[in-house]
């Protein structure tokens, strides 16, 4: 699971940069952030694979991080940290949409552990067929199945495809998609990304004329829809 992404919001410092040098040893990529109202827009423009997120933050409570994340249709993993470990907390967080809850003091050990289950809880989710108008998706296979016959995808669109579900709600842009899923240090040719999803779109859409499925949005780039699924 090295190389995935793991924000850290934590307004405690010392205990703030512990946890980012902790998991940046383990081959994470890792962000810090301080400030509970600057959380939502660190998760936009980080990615994260997972949320370590405390609880007690100024500028926007944790618990309303949370409910603000999963009300914009986001399925990462969310751990939340509290100094507050009494019954009622942890259902406020469960209820709130966290997916497990640590009480402070707290082993960093046991922590890691906790990241490394939620990790592989939510990949072996990501990896699950994904359900489209007349065809079914196979991420681990890369292959599109409709009306019994199989159509193989690239490595490439396959790529394409998990940076798009793991973005959505939210549009991507086309600079963003040749750094992320091409891996340019600088984006210069976005032609690419149109001829890419243009391929792409040949494979999963029903109409390729009326993208159910991969939607331009003007002026941001491309965004993910999963017809019946919550946005």
């Amino acid at each position: 699971m090295a190389g995935q992404r793991i924000l850290v919001v934590e307004d405690e410092e010392a205990l703030r940069e512990g946890l980012i040098e902790s998991f940046t040893g383990q081959g994470f990529s890792a962000q810090p952030c301080a400030r509970g109202d600057l959380a939502l827009a660190a998760v936009e423009s980080f990615k994260p694979d997972l949320i370590v997120l405390d609880l007690m933050l100024p500028g926007m409570h944790g618990l309303e991080i949370c409910k603000a994340l999963r009300a914009r249709g986001a399925s990462l993993p969310i751990i939340m940290l509290t100094a507050m470990a009494d019954e009622q907390q942890v259902i406020n967080g469960l209820q709130a949409g966290a997916d497990d809850y640590i009480a402070k003091p707290f082993r960093l050990a046991e922590l890691q552990a906790r990241v490394q289950a939620q990790l592989r809880r939510a990949q072996a989710a990501f990896g699950a067929a994904l359900e489209l108008p007349g065809c079914r998706v196979d991420l681990i296979r890369g292959e599109v199945v409709r009306e019994g016959k199989s159509t193989s995808l690239t490595q490439l669109e396959v790529e394409l495809l998990k940076f798009l579900l793991k973005s959505r709600p939210s549009p991507v842009s086309r600079e963003n998609l040749l750094v992320e899923v091409w891996g340019y240090k600088q984006a210069i040719a976005t032609r690419t990304v149109d001829m890419a999803v243009a391929k792409l779109r040949a494979k999963v859409e029903r109409n390729v004329g009326k993208p159910e499925v991969i939607i331009t949005v003007r002026d941001s780039g491309y965004r993910l829809e999963l017809p019946g699924a919550a946005k």
